[in-house]
């Protein structure tokens, strides 16, 4: 049995640790643009790539090979992936620390000048009273 090339163990690799499944991921070839004359014509190089559970996409044709062209894609979408998950993972302690910051005690001063605030905005509202509203009441 050969021995597997590094770069395909690394990919393994970073793909286990991220959770991605080849299952997951829809290949399919397309024929590239650009430069590249008569090899671009005839020959699919363009690798596209999709995750399914995230519907991320990648599309990569910097090489005239396909094969260089795969494993360029892989190292791309495993990168995005790592990206979406490190944003989701910000996203969650934010709000967790937002929700600790809204939940905490406030200080017994800070409390007393609320309900002094509340109390003489209630004084102002009572003098602002029309006399219709005084006198039935």
């Amino acid at each position: 049995m050969l021995p597997l090339p590094v770069k395909t163990v690394t990919l393994e690799n970073r793909m286990a640790l991220l959770g991605v499944r080849e299952e997951d991921i829809v290949e399919s070839f397309i024929r590239s643009s650009g430069p590249g004359g008569q090899n671009v014509n005839k020959t699919s190089t363009c690798v596209y790539l999709k995750h399914l559970p995230t519907g991320i996409e990648v599309k990569c044709q910097r090489q005239r090979s396909q094969l260089l062209n795969r494993s360029l894609a892989r190292h791309i979408l495993l990168s995005k992936i790592a990206n979406k998950i490190q944003q989701d993972n910000l996203a969650n302690q934010s709000f967790k620390a937002k929700v600790m910051r809204r939940n905490r005690l406030k200080p017994k001063g800070l409390k007393k000048r609320i309900l002094e605030e509340k109390r003489r905005h209630a004084e102002k509202k009572f003098v602002r009273r029309k006399i219709r509203e005084i006198e039935v009441a």
